[in-house]
């Protein structure tokens, strides 16, 4: 990974100056974070957009949760593993970014920080996708029986913060916003 050269964090003035504007490579520079992040490889052949294919995945299980039935033609097995599924890869999802992106974002932009933004937003939607999954697994070993009604309120209990997860994040991470902080030498150094 590629080493991002320091540069002083932007300072706060009494009246901030307009930046001018973007030439079309340098939008493509300052926007490729949040590109990035709406890029998710499902498989080799399927590239969607991550944070569309997240929403993608909760409208479908919320769609179902709320008409208390599965999808036409969908068996329980079939829901349950695509609920499973979900949890699997916004874990891995926010894995990724604890680790790796947001320490570098961290150094100069304090939406990334810890304990605050979207650190914080992380916490509670793991609170509650941790019951979601553990919901989910009770009704594969036989626990539990699956009833669309009590899996609806788990995902209630995190639906909005998730929600305004995915738009914070992309929009701290679109041009406007990245070259606050960031010279177009550091965003092509990014690890992303």
């Amino acid at each position: 990974m590629a080493k991002v050269q320091e540069t002083p964090p932007a300072t706060a003035s009494a009246t901030p100056q307009p930046l001018p504007k973007f030439s079309p490579a340098e939008f493509r520079i300052y926007n490729s974070m949040a590109d990035h992040m709406d890029l998710f490889v499902q498989d080799e052949e399927l590239i969607g957009r991550q944070h569309n294919r997240f929403r993608q995945t909760w409208n479908a299980l919320y769609t179902a949760t709320s008409r208390g039935k599965r999808p036409e033609g969908m068996s329980i097995k079939q829901f349950v593993s695509g609920g499973l599924q979900f949890c699997e890869h916004l874990h891995l999802h926010h894995s990724i970014e604890e680790m790796h992106i947001f320490p570098v974002l961290a150094k100069k932009m304090p939406a990334f920080q810890k304990e605050l933004e979207l650190l914080t937003q992380h916490k509670q939607i793991h609170a509650g996708l941790e019951q979601f999954q553990a919901y989910l697994e009770a009704c594969v070993n036989g626990e539990r029986e699956l009833r669309m009604s009590e899996l609806k309120a788990l995902m209630d209990c995190f639906g909005s913060v998730l929600w305004s997860h995915l738009e914070d994040e992309v929009e701290q991470l679109g041009a406007e916003n990245m070259r606050k902080y960031w010279t177009p030498a550091e965003m092509k150094s990014m690890p992303m």
